[in-house]
């Protein structure tokens, strides 16, 4: 008996699966969107933060990172782009933290220095 195209085709369909399955695989990075949107995020947090004034060189440098992956996406160089903006995000947010703790020493400062114009003031009544 002569062997017919039919006896050959789940064998065909099963090596056109394979092939698919290998050349996906081998298809570039996704772009990182969802990185370079966190990095934005992050860089916006620090500016609202106030990180301009209190850590300006660590959000200037995320700035600059964030364009960078942007121009990196740009040019398609997407494991690059995810690269940079995740060193981004980092730095935004080591410049909001230091935003937080600076603002936050500067409250503590001002509170003490109420507590002792209050125990002045106190000690004024006392001796009166």
């Amino acid at each position: 008996m002569a062997s017919s195209f039919a006896q050959f085709r789940g064998t065909l369909q099963a090596l056109a699966c394979g092939c698919v399955l290998a050349l996906t695989s081998c298809a570039s990075t996704p772009p990182p969107t969802g990185d370079i949107n966190a990095a934005q995020q992050a860089v916006a947090r620090a500016s609202d933060a106030d990180a301009e004034h209190y850590a300006g060189e660590e959000l200037a440098r995320a700035q600059r990172l964030l364009a960078m992956a942007q121009a990196a996406l740009s040019e398609r160089r997407e494991a690059e782009a995810g690269d940079l903006a995740r060193r981004a995000a980092a730095l935004a947010d080591l410049a909001h933290a230091r935003s937080r703790e600076a603002a936050t020493l500067s409250e503590l400062e001002q509170r003490q220095a109420e507590i002792t114009r209050l125990r002045r003031s106190l000690q004024m009544e006392d001796a009166r």
